[in-house]
């Protein structure tokens, strides 16, 4: 659940934004005649960065798992960005594993990276057991002990790239380990053609890497 509360004051509108348990921020918006929505991706590859993450987390069995693991070399790799607690996060899930059902033989792999409500990995385990089993996942679950909240998720999870703001996002990384593309948008069942755009944009972006 997410909460805006503001005051306006004049052409200013001041207020703050709360998130989950505990995460709140402050915002300030002022009046635009020329304001336009960005199509500028809500979350890129960090300038100055080499794009190829490194990363360890234990899976949902206590096993550490890395991208650097022989499983993922040469492969094509998803990484999901979610969350037990993100309904959008559970359409992106129905997806993604029926998607790897269908194609976990030609070439591609997904990791999971969870980002709970608290560092209680014990709660945060049975959250994602319960999500695990609801949408048969057969892929690696993470347990990054990162909350949502913490402003510096990005930071202690995946610093090759800009703040993670959106629940999911998916990064793709090709067969060299490098960060090829970053999807802020997806497009769940109810949005319609928009869900069966998105699934096409999907596969095209898989295909591709799959052919370099």
């Amino acid at each position: 659940a997410m909460l805006f509360e503001a005051k306006i004051e004049g052409d200013t509108i001041k207020g703050s934004l709360l998130s989950g348990a505990s995460g709140k921020e402050s915002w300030i918006a002022t009046r635009n005649e020329q304001a336009a929505l960005s199509t500028t991706p809500v979350t890129t590859i960090k300038e100055g960065s080499n794009g190829i993450p490194d990363f360890q987390f234990k899976d949902l069995n206590g096993n550490l798992v890395s991208i650097k693991d022989q499983r993922y070399k040469n492969k094509v790799v998803i990484l999901q960005i979610m969350g037990s607690w993100c309904p959008n996060c559970m359409d992106e899930t129905a997806f993604l594993s029926e998607y790897y059902k269908k194609n976990k033989n030609t070439g591609i792999e997904i990791i999971a990276l969870s980002y709970e409500l608290s560092t209680d990995n014990e709660r945060s385990k049975k959250s994602l057991q319960k999500f695990q089993t609801r949408f048969d996942v057969q892929y690696p679950i993470l347990l990054t002990g990162v909350t949502v909240s913490d402003p510096k998720k990005t930071e202690k999870t995946l610093p090759q790239l800009t703040d993670i703001k959106v629940f999911p996002t998916t990064v793709f990384i090709d067969k060299t380990g490098k960060i090829s593309h970053v999807e802020t948008s997806f497009y769940g069942p109810a949005t319609g053609h928009h869900y069966l755009k998105y699934q096409e944009e999907f596969k095209k972006t898989v295909n591709q890497l799959l052919k370099q």
